[in-house]
Order: C-alpha cells, then sequence, then structure tokens
C-alpha cells in the first residue's frame, strides 16, 4: 500500500535526505520517497504503519500529517517515478514575482517625475538589497544552513552564511544613499557572481533544494528564476560602473 503524507519542518536538501532515511529505516517500509518543495512523502508500506510511528522516527522540528486526499500513484510508472508536484514553478515562484514587481513600481514612483532617469537602477538596486536582506534576517540561521546548499563561500565558511544578509543590507543603503557607488556596484558583482555560480552548477546537476534568496520564510525552488534574478542585478552593475567610468 501507497500513501501520501505532509510534512513541515524541512528548509533544505539536507533535511528531505534526513527525513526520506529515518522513513525508510521504519520496519514495514519498502520505500520512501520525499519532496521538499511540496513537503511531501509518498511511503510504500508492506502493512498499514500508524502516523505515531512515523513522527517518533523523526526529530521533533519535523511534524508528519495525513493528507486529507491522498495523492494517487500510478503504479504502472513504478516505484521510483518522480512525484508530480501540486504546485507548479510559477506558482511556487509567485511571491518572488510579486516583490520584484513591487519594487519596479516602487521605483517608477519615485523616478517618474524626475527628467533623467539614469539613477533608477541605483534606486531598484537599493530597493532589492533592503528587501531581500529583510527576509534572510528573519531567520539568520536557517537561511545560512539553505545558503551553504549552493554557494560556494557559504560552504567553505558558515560565518559567511551569517554575514551576508547584512552586507545586503550594507549594499541597499549604500546604493540608496549614493555613498560609495564605485565600491557597492564591484562589491555586488561579486557577492552575486559568486552566489550565479553555485546556483548555475545546482541547475546543472539538477539537484532539488530550496533558494535562499528570500530566507526561509518563504519556501522557493531554485530554478532559472534565480539565475536570472542575479543575472538582471549583475548586468544592471556592469551597466551602472561603465556609466561612472
Amino acid at each position: 500500500m501507497k500513501h501520501t503524507y505532509q510534512i513541515s519542518g524541512m528548509t533544505c536538501n539536507g533535511c528531505r535526505s534526513d527525513v526520506e532515511k529515518r522513513l525508510n529505516a521504519i520496519p514495514g517500509v519498502k520505500e520512501a520517497m520525499v519532496t521538499l518543495e511540496n513537503e511531501q512523502a509518498v511511503i510504500l508500506m508492506a502493512y498499514h504503519i500508524s502516523i505515531k510511528t512515523f513522527q517518533e522516527a523523526l526529530p521533533k522540528k519535523y511534524v508528519i500529517t495525513a493528507m486529507t486526499k491522498p495523492e494517487v500513484v500510478d503504479s504502472s510508472l513504478g516505484s521510483s517515478s518522480t512525484i508530480k508536484m501540486e504546485k507548479s514553478k510559477w506558482k511556487q515562484l509567485l511571491p518572488l514575482l510579486l516583490i520584484l514587481s513591487y519594487l519596479t513600481v516602487a521605483t517608477v514612483m519615485l523616478n517618474y517625475q524626475r527628467e533623467n532617469w539614469d539613477e533608477a537602477m541605483l534606486d531598484f538596486m537599493g530597493l532589492f538589497f533592503i528587501v531581500f536582506s529583510f527576509f534572510k534576517m528573519l531567520d539568520i540561521k536557517g537561511f545560512s544552513t539553505s545558503f551553504a546548499m549552493y554557494d560556494p563561500l557559504a560552504k567553505m565558511t558558515s560565518v559567511y552564511g551569517w554575514v551576508y544578509p547584512f552586507l545586503e543590507t550594507a549594499l541597499g543603503l549604500m546604493f540608496l544613499m549614493r555613498f560609495e557607488i564605485d565600491i557597492a556596484l564591484i562589491a555586488t558583482l561579486i557577492l552575486l557572481g559568486i552566489t550565479t555560480i553555485g546556483v548555475t552548477k545546482t541547475l546543472l546537476d539538477k539537484k532539488s533544494i530550496s533558494c535562499a534568496c528570500l530566507g526561509t520564510a518563504l519556501k522557493l525552488p531554485m530554478t532559472e528564476a534565480t539565475f536570472i534574478e542575479n543575472a538582471i542585478m549583475m548586468i544592471m552593475a556592469i551597466f551602472m560602473l561603465f556609466q561612472e567610468f
């Protein structure tokens, strides 16, 4: 028999692997497949196992609950087939798209009366860093853990993951206050360049992990949108550097 369960508390692929390993170790479980994006576990069992047994096998930070409407899995696809996600990538990315839309509108409102829109990019970049750093600071520890899953420098030293939100805040203030713009632009290229390398590798390896760009408060999948988001900011920084020189 095969049942689908909801699991909350997972923040990264490491959490997913840990949960999957513990569920597979339970007697009677033939195979457990856990996905991070939709926080679900599809469990194939030899006989009925109570949800209490599953919960006792997991650390307290994970909560497993039965789905109100069990997912029907086509047995002809095989037990190792990929679990179909309930939410599309676009629905999962809706928070990110809304935030970017609001930042764009705010930038237009700040600049629509100006004769010259050359500094509009600086306003957008400043607002971008301030807003995104805010979400990261809601759970710096969780962000640091998730960030280390793909950022090369964060993998080398956990301190970088803890400091990163503050670096974003500093860059945001520098752009909005027009303070040492050249330094801020170069720093933007370095920080986002390092992250983009990690994002690119993750996408090429087709790993299923969460994007930490909005911290852990909003669970976003690592998709091409993350790469595009970083690329746009880097292109803006390069363009503004050419303008400065």
